[in-house]
């Protein structure tokens, strides 16, 4: 999931992490768009992540995505952030 940098109070090095990790993921975000639109460029290497993965999301690859979610009322907002995501 993503690091919600303004409800985990993150300072140093864990909040250059969470910056790092929403990067990565905002790379894969950028990936899978890129191939569900049948794109002609799919950015494999704008990260790291999106780079080791690119043999398991390009070409004939079979991806699942799997989004775990919160019955919870506070987790609302993070929930429907990852259906947006998953969808």
């Amino acid at each position: 999931g993503s690091e919600r940098l303004g409800t985990d109070h993150q300072d140093g090095a864990r909040l250059k992490e969470a910056q790092a990790i929403n990067k990565s993921l905002s790379s894969l975000v950028d990936v899978i768009s890129a191939i569900a639109s049948h794109q002609a460029h799919v950015p494999f290497r704008n990260s790291k992540l999106t780079h080791l993965l690119s043999p398991s999301l390009g070409r004939d690859a079979k991806t699942l995505m799997l989004a775990n979610v919160s019955p919870l009322a506070p987790h609302l907002q993070e929930t429907l952030n990852t259906l947006r995501f998953a969808s």
